[in-house]
């Protein structure tokens, strides 16, 4: 995106020179003949700078620039006296520098590209910390007392800095960004942030990630490579699916998690971190520990502090209903020409749904629906996928439907897939566990070829 400037200079000739060397520059350019036309502009375009000359006619420059600098901008003032306490001045009321005519035009550039610089990095700074202190005044978690329970807990946890958690709960119900927000509270939170999921991750390689090797540790091995723990030093690691991590290095992680020290892969040389470790599993670990598929000295090191997070459909309907809102706000930035409300009636679903998928099925069916509704003015029902709509699976404390036949239930959930997933009839028969002529005939049976479709 091109830089903007405003030029505001009551001789047309200069604004005419001007003009057109910052446009060949690749600027945007926008002039003003007088200081009450250049603040009008200014409040309009908010340009990055402004290039502002001392001397015009009604509000002097001096005037013009109290104004624009009370505005946040960035001013580089211009003159034909080369005078000294004039710059002076200038630069004591908030001027980024002062400059004469006539000027040197490739200082000109330099000096309002070092202006424009430190805006963009002004603003910057501004939006991350504006978006810290949203994180830190709501936890976007709900208001039932259930989920202040869990934000109580969180605030406790995030305000240790070191102490070891462990997150329970099915997949899907929002541990990653729980794990996040401890992060973002705790004293190590200009530290880095680093997450890995432990599912499905051969031994050699996780091994590897997590503690780094040395050159020639292992065939590929062509240099040294830092571990995630080495990265996350002063910061946080966060390990997902902690109950697949493989048995082999089970021993390694306790040990970290004692001394704060380990070996890289095929090295010798203890290395020292400072890690806050956060881990979370969908598993029964006490299973595990009993059926010795995962140590029970680890199990009890990571659990220091046990944190349960519900599922959605254990959520009261307010919780549901704010999660919605906000993802439906999140997601329509990125999303162009679409709804930012839902209707009374697509509440009603949302609300009445019992979200196996939990927190991240309700994003993804959003997401989707925000597709399907460009250029509408809100979400309706009929933009949300058939499944929903459907007397389907109650919420908790509801009252249950009448039985459903089996061929009904088998119909409903290859439809809900079928829309999940775009269509993606491959897809589909994988994630239902059936191969795709099945599916076919499947689909050709309940009448279902245009789900997902369009």
């Amino acid at each position: 995106m091109p830089r903007s400037i405003l030029i505001i200079d009551d001789d047309p000739g200069v604004l005419g020179v001007l003009t057109k060397f910052f446009q060949r520059k690749g600027w945007e350019v926008s002039s003003a003949g007088s200081g009450e036309d250049g603040v009008r502009l200014y409040e309009a375009q908010r340009p990055d700078v402004v290039l502002l000359d001392l001397d015009l006619p009604g509000l002097s420059g001096r005037d013009i620039l109290d104004i624009l600098v009370a505005r946040g901008a960035a001013v580089v003032m211009l003159t034909g006296h080369a005078e000294v306490e004039i710059a002076v001045e200038a630069m004591q009321s908030g001027a980024e520098t002062f400059l004469t005519k006539p000027v040197n035009f490739p200082h000109l550039e330099a000096v309002v590209q070092r202006a424009a610089e430190k805006v963009e990095l002004r603003r910057t700074n501004e939006l991350l910390a504006r978006s810290m202190a949203e994180r830190t005044e709501s936890t976007g978690l709900g208001a039932s007392p259930m989920m202040r329970d869990l934000a109580r807990q969180v605030d406790l946890l995030a305000a240790s800095g070191e102490t070891t958690a462990l997150l329970l709960g099915e997949s899907g119900t929002g541990k990653s960004f729980i794990a996040q927000m401890i992060h973002a509270r705790s004293p190590r939170a200009r530290g880095p942030f680093v997450e890995i999921n432990c599912a499905g991750l051969q031994a050699t390689f996780l091994d590897s990630e997590l503690f780094g090797h040395e050159r020639g540790a292992f065939t590929d091995a062509r240099e040294m490579k830092r571990g995630l723990f080495e990265v996350a030093d002063r910061g946080t690691l966060f390990l997902d699916e902690i109950g697949d991590l493989a048995p082999e290095l089970q021993p390694k992680l306790l040990k970290v998690l004692e001394s704060r020290s380990f070996r890289r892969l095929g090295g010798t040389r203890e290395l020292q971190v400072d890690v806050r470790l956060l881990a979370a599993t969908n598993r029964d670990l006490d299973a595990e520990v009993r059926a010795g598929r995962f140590r029970e000295d680890l199990f009890y090191r990571l659990s220091v502090f046990p944190l349960v997070v519900p599922p959605l459909r254990e959520r009261s309907r307010e919780d549901v209903l704010e999660l919605a809102h906000r993802f439906l706000r999140e997601l329509a930035q990125r999303h162009r020409n679409s709804p930012t409300e839902l209707s009374p009636k697509a509440l009603e679903v949302l609300a009445g749904y019992a979200w196996p998928g939990n927190v991240r099925e309700l994003r993804n069916v959003l997401e989707r629906a925000l597709v399907l509704a460009a250029g509408a003015s809100r979400l309706e029902p009929e933009h949300l996928p058939p499944g929903l709509k459907a007397p389907g699976a109650p919420r908790a404390g509801r009252e249950e439907p009448s039985i459903l036949s089996l061929e009904e239930v088998e119909r409903r959930h290859i439809e809900r897939t079928l829309f999940l997933l775009a269509g993606n009839r491959t897809a589909a028969a994988d994630r239902l566990g059936i191969s795709r002529s099945t599916l076919h005939a499947k689909i050709q049976q309940y009448g279902l070829e245009a789900v997902g479709r369009g």
